[in-house]
């Protein structure tokens, strides 16, 4: 069986070789970072070390707590925020809608958040908790990082907050300005999987429950992966293989046969794509079969029938939708790679 060429990093994305250096040095000091003793305090100062690379790397001013990854990260922001009330995009994460079941949805129009009616729902009792992506997981469409934010200024001039999921950051990209807590996750960037983090402005817009991470999370600490995190976000940018000119004339050569999603502001590491001949699971049969790994849709839902919530959410017509695959790029995807797949791609559709 001949080596695939993975095009799913929006699934997850190979190990850093410099993260897994710094894990590596994690696992020697394998002490509890919450005992008292000498071996204890090490551990907690490299600990501390790498709280403050990651917030230093994204130039955050506020708290970091550091979870199991995204989906915790969300569902503590979500659950444990000091609000009154919750609402989310029509196109969050699968992973927003489990921890929010009751939140309203703000809809969304021409790809971003309708702000005429994100301020209709935030003109109610009490204070609410607004949960926009920063980058969509599934057309990688920015919703966020329009400056200055509309849902920033809108849900601010309400008095509530603002919750980031920026699972989906990409190379180069620096959190939106003006949220109020923001998730980031390990394995999307090239850090190890099992480990994210829920950034803070102030800790007291959340509930604490007690135990460790400052009683906001529970669980002995994960030094390795905090430390792999770190070093992912301080160095990821300088691996990738491939320029923003290569990634940019891929998704254009692809939409030569096919119809391109996601806007005109969009990342260039992530890429919908409907084919013009074939539903989105002949194709991945197909393309499966020629050697390439790519999906239908985040991860979640990829083998999923029913149609994408996502795209629905972004008024996708239901038949292009049905032929729409994803294609995603990482820092190991290479010049050559691309040009295998839009070979591949032009041949099925010739």
């Amino acid at each position: 069986m001949r080596h695939a060429i993975y095009l799913d990093h929006a699934a997850t994305t190979p190990l850093l070789p410099h993260a897994r250096a710094q894990m590596l040095c994690g696992f020697d000091l394998w002490a509890n970072p919450s005992s008292p003793h000498a071996p204890g305090r090490s551990a907690r100062a490299a600990l501390e070390d790498a709280r403050a690379r990651i917030a230093a790397a994204l130039g955050w001013d506020g708290e970091v707590i550091l979870t199991s990854g995204a989906s915790e990260a969300l569902a503590i922001a979500l659950t444990r925020a000091a609000v009154d009330r919750r609402i989310i995009s029509a196109v969050e994460h699968e992973a927003v809608f489990r921890a929010a079941p009751d939140a309203a949805v703000a809809p969304i129009r021409d790809g971003l958040v309708d702000g005429d009616a994100l301020a209709a729902l935030l003109d109610g009792p009490g204070r609410a908790l607004v949960a926009v992506q920063a980058t969509n997981s599934e057309t990688g469409g920015y919703l966020m990082h329009v400056a200055p934010n509309p849902v920033v200024q809108i849900t601010h001039a309400a008095g509530g907050l603002v919750l980031c999921d920026d699972s989906q950051m990409g190379i180069g990209r620096s959190l939106p300005a003006g949220v109020d807590m923001a998730v980031i996750s390990g394995h999307k960037i090239g850090g190890p999987i099992g480990i994210g983090a829920l950034l803070v402005r102030d800790l007291a817009m959340l509930h604490p429950t007690g135990g460790q991470e400052r009683g906001y999370r529970p669980g002995t600490e994960n030094l390795p992966g905090a430390l792999g995190l770190a070093a992912a976000l301080e160095d990821g940018h300088s691996c990738w293989q491939t320029t923003i000119t290569d990634r940019h004339a891929f998704a254009e050569r692809l939409a030569r046969q096919g119809v391109l999603l996601g806007g005109e502001d969009r990342a260039d590491h992530i890429i919908a794509i409907a084919s013009p001949r074939f539903d989105a699971r002949a194709l991945l049969i197909r393309l499966d079969a020629m050697g390439f790994a790519v999906s239908a849709g985040s991860a979640c839902s990829s083998g999923s029938l029913k149609p994408s919530r996502v795209l629905q959410g972004f008024g996708i017509d239901p038949d292009v939708a049905r032929r729409t695959i994803r294609v995603s790029l990482g820092w190991s995807s290479t010049v050559a790679e691309l040009d295998a797949f839009a070979d591949a791609w032009e041949r099925l559709h010739a």
